[in-house]
């Protein structure tokens, strides 16, 4: 049976046009890919859309290697600050303010400051895990909190020290999401390396075996030690519990070579410089230094200083909590500003 020749001519049109649509569709269909990509957030167990995010706000960079000819600053201590290993450290038994407590009501933690006692350990946010910075850095690369009136903050500080309180800066170390979207070659990466790994709370970390890495916690320890600090707490020390990211080597070594890395860089007469981990029986650097505990249920307090593997844990041994419980101190401990008011009422009952 033969085709008429107008048919054909017809049919050879209509599949023109369908071939022209179906190529118009793929093109389509490519550019939207291409345009949702921006959306694509990656967490430690999938990849989902986020159209929340703005078009000038980035989720992930693509990794790429170092720069050949990038010099890296090296600190060394000598002499006088070398590490001192003779001072003595002794029990702590105070209070922490969080970035939270500061930027929701900072008139409210200034006259709970006011009512505590002169010698009080006091522990304060200086560095989130955001990678902001909660005061006024002299440092290149420090952002600075726009969340936080940085003014009241260092009247905060200037107080806490006019009452000779024994003041801690607390600064998030391996969990920074500024400094990995700056440096995303000295982060995890994904398992398919094209990106940063990301926790669920949507922060990067950073690899502890990176010297420029150890570096930038160097610098900012440092600093807040030359502005009067007499401890500074090392947070996120430690690595995500998550199989999704690329590290080779063996973790727990990782983690001892930094905070030893750290500590001789940093450490200084009378100084302290503290390691908040996720192991009770990581070792401590030799020197001036304290090992802290979050997060632990009072029933687990005996269990926890068990696995410890320094000396007198009672002192350097430090458990953080947001309850008055007293089973807490047996050991150094420091809780929440918000509880301070109910301790204290039980220590003048005493």
């Amino acid at each position: 049976m033969s085709i008429p020749y107008r048919t054909r001519r017809r049919l050879n049109r209509l599949g023109t046009v369908l071939l022209v649509l179906l190529l118009i569709a793929c093109l389509a269909w490519l550019c939207w890919v291409i345009w949702l990509q921006r959306y694509v957030v990656y967490s430690d167990d999938k990849a989902y859309l986020n159209f929340d995010l703005s078009a000038n706000e980035v989720s992930g960079q693509v990794a790429r290697p170092p720069e050949a000819a990038k010099n890296i600053s090296i600190y060394y201590n000598e002499g006088a600050d070398a590490v001192n290993v003779e001072g003595e450290l002794t029990t702590l038994n105070g209070y922490y303010i969080t970035s939270d407590d500061f930027q929701e009501n900072i008139d409210a933690v200034l006259l709970q400051v006011e009512r505590l006692p002169a010698g009080t350990a006091v522990m304060i946010d200086m560095k989130g895990p955001f990678g902001s910075f909660f005061y006024s850095s002299k440092l290149s690369e420090a952002v600075i909190s726009q969340k936080t009136n940085i003014d009241q903050v260092a009247t905060l500080v200037k107080r806490m020290k006019s009452k000779g309180f024994y003041t801690i800066a607390r600064i998030s170390a391996f969990r920074d999401k500024t400094y990995g979207e700056n440096h995303v070659s000295n982060g995890l990466y994904l398992l398919n390396r094209r990106g940063l790994w990301m926790d669920k709370g949507g922060m990067y970390w950073l690899d502890p075996t990176n010297a420029a890495v150890t570096n930038w916690i160097s610098s900012v320890a440092m600093e807040l030690r030359d502005m009067g600090f007499n401890e500074v707490l090392l947070d996120d020390f430690c690595f995500p519990d998550s199989d999704q990211y690329i590290f080779n080597g063996d973790k727990a070594e990782a983690l001892q070579k930094a905070a030893a890395t750290l500590m001789s860089t940093c450490s200084a007469t009378n100084f302290t410089l503290s390691f908040c981990v996720s192991d009770p029986a990581f070792t401590l650097p030799e020197g001036r230094s304290r090992l802290y505990l979050k997060d632990i249920d009072a029933s687990a307090i005996a269990a926890k200083a068990a696995q410890v593997t320094f000396e007198d844990p009672e002192i350097r041994l430090v458990f953080l909590c947001d309850t008055g419980d007293t089973r807490y101190d047996e050991y150094s401990v420091l809780r929440s500003i918000g509880v301070a008011e109910e301790v204290e009422a039980r220590k003048g009952n005493q």
